[in-house]
This record gives C-alpha cells, structure tokens and sequence, in this order.
C-alpha cells in the first residue's frame, strides 16, 4: 500500500465508467496480490494501442490515448458480438481496456474486425484511507421508495446494433414532442456516454443508466441485482417527475442476463408495452412471438430493419404488428395510437 498524491490522480485519464467517484476519495494504492472485483478502481498504464485508441473521459470527450498514459478505470466484464468478450482477471497481471468508456477486463475473444484489444498494465487499485478498494458501487444512487412513471415503454432487440438505442431515443422524442415529461434508461450493457447524451439530445428530461446503480458492465451480474436496480431507476424518473420512461435492454434475447430480464415478471409487470428492434424480418418475426409469448404488450417492430421497405412488410404481415421507421415515432398520431396500446389492456383490466 503507497500513499497516491492527489496529483497524480488529476493527472491521470479518468474514464466515463468511474464519473460518479469522488476521486478525492482515492488516497492510496494497493498492488498487493488482489483479486479484483467488478467495479473496482484500477490505475493502469498503456502498454500497446489496439482497436481502442481513445478513452471517454467524464465529460463525454474521446482523448487520445499514448502508450504510457496513466488511465483510471473500472475493472467490468464484457459481452459484445461485435466488439469483444472479456472476463475480470483472477489477479493484477497485465489485462486489456475492452471499452472506450473505461472498462479494464481480460479479453477472450473479439470480432474479426478489430486490430485485438488495447493492452493495459495496472498499476494498482485504488484504495481508500481505510485500504478498502474503491468500488463503482459505493456511489450508486440511494434507494427509493414510492411509484414509477406511469407508463413504462421498453425496447428489446435481437442484438447488438439492430437499432435499439435510435428506436429508443424516436420514442424519446415522439412523447417529448407530445408534450410528455420523458426518462429515459438504459439498464444493461457497458458504460459508455453516448447512449445516455443521445437521450438527452432527443428530449429525455432525465437520463439514467446502470451505471447511476453502481455497475460498470452488467454482463454476470446476478438477475435480482439487475431488477432491483431496474426498479428503482425507474423510481428515481418519477421521483424528478418523468410521466413516462423509455427503458432500453441492451444485446439480443439470446444474451443471458436479457433472456433472464425478459423472462422476470417483475421486469414484465413494469412494463406497459415494448418495442423490438431487428436488423431482418426472420428475427423481427421469432423475436417478437418470443416477447409476446412471455406475456409483453408488444407494440410494434422497428430497427436497422426498417432501412428496407421490403423486409418491413415481410416482417409485419407475418407477425400482424405495425413496423415504424425512426420518424414514425416522431408523429402524434403514432403517439396516439401507442398510448391507445397501452392504455387499452388496463381498461379492460379494470372492467
């Protein structure tokens, strides 16, 4: 354990991942023999430049990473088809940046794409003055009680990049425009600024995401963990008074921990209705039969599908659903006809 001046602290690259930290917290540095655990604080040296030449700093600028850098990150799994697949290591040895938002991992696997990862060697973790570790989730927003939003719209897709998020911030926009006080929330994936900022961009009033409940990654994080946080980020939108929240569910159906949500009914009993995004009709038509035999009020389909008239009507007529592209959501009347959706089945619900 060595005394860590608050200098060389500032000095150091701070990530998007650890934003919510008080780094004025961060008085010593351990390199004792540590397993680490997921959402601990780790101060590391750039070894190599991979796929991940820059890193999110808090404010949302993507800085130029050098060999010899000195970064802060949290150390977090990752699940990313396109991009990698990396597990927190056993010890401090040399590991791999896997996010630009700041999240240190050993890497597994990882698109052929990619030039490999960016290589890291930490140079310990950061501790506080008592010697505990630092950890993301120390700095979780408290736990609320009360109600959630009255209406609660998720997006579900059928993998990374089938159009999630731009599905989720058309909605986002379509209520604001309609005068809707929205939230917007991003439950699973890994850290990183642009999906939150987007929101805002498009007319969220308040934009939360896993990270505001202490995580770096949510892949291997256990499902109550997950609904917990779920639930009370919702809270947290109707305690700064969002009417209505847009919830989006990162990965495909096929990614365990958004199979595990999909198939909670306490996620289920959340959500008045969903949207599925899908990057081809075949996956737009077996992923919403899937939410729809779990009991999901599914909406409509939309997504990168939606770039091709064709496939959309090939989806559409099979499932009997509407397929809205981006701007469709924008419109009253697609408003109208949603909320119509939603409200219908709690009408019939109460006679």
């Amino acid at each position: 354990m060595e005394n860590l001046p608050h200098a060389r602290i500032t000095a150091a690259k701070s990530s998007y991942a650890v934003r919510r930290v008080d780094l004025q917290d961060c008085t010593f540095l351990s390199s004792a023999d540590y397993k680490p655990q997921a959402g601990d604080l780790v101060l590391a040296r750039v070894t190599r430049i991979g796929s991940h030449g820059r890193i999110e700093l808090p404010n949302g600028r993507k800085a130029m990473l050098h060999v010899g850098d000195e970064i802060i990150l949290a150390y977090g799994n990752r699940y990313a088809p396109d991009q990698y697949e990396s597990y927190v290591p056993e010890n401090l040895e040399a590991c791999h940046m896997v996010a630009a938002g700041g999240i240190a991992s050993k890497a597994v696997s990882w698109h052929n794409k990619l030039s490999g990862p960016t290589e890291i060697e930490p140079v310990g973790v950061l501790c506080r003055s008592n010697g505990h570790p630092v950890n993301l989730n120390a700095y979780a927003l408290p736990t609320l009680a009360g109600p959630m939003p009255s209406v609660v719209l998720g997006v579900f897709g059928t993998s990374m990049n089938s159009g999630k998020t731009a599905t989720a911030a058309a909605l986002v926009r379509g209520f604001a425009l309609s005068g809707y006080r929205v939230g917007a929330l991003k439950i699973t994936g890994t850290a990183a600024g642009g999906d939150p900022w987007l929101m805002r961009d498009s007319g969220a009033s308040e934009v939360l995401d896993f990270t505001d409940a202490g995580m770096a990654t949510t892949f291997g994080v256990p499902l109550d963990t997950l609904v917990a946080s779920t639930r009370n980020l919702l809270r947290t939108l109707s305690r700064s008074n969002c009417d209505l929240a847009v919830v989006e569910i990162a990965d495909g159906l096929f990614q365990d921990e958004t199979r595990q949500i999909a198939e909670s009914k306490l996620i289920q009993s959340a959500f008045d209705g969903v949207v599925f995004a899908s990057g081809d009709a075949l996956g737009a038509v077996a992923g919403a039969k899937q939410l729809c035999d779990l009991g999901y009020n599914v909406l409509a389909i939309s997504g990168a599908l939606l770039r091709s008239p064709l496939a959309a009507r090939e989806a559409a007529e099979n499932l009997g659903l509407p397929a809205y592209d981006l701007s469709a959501f924008h419109e009253g009347e697609k408003v109208s006809q949603i909320m119509d959706s939603v409200l219908s089945p709690r009408y019939a619900a109460t006679g």
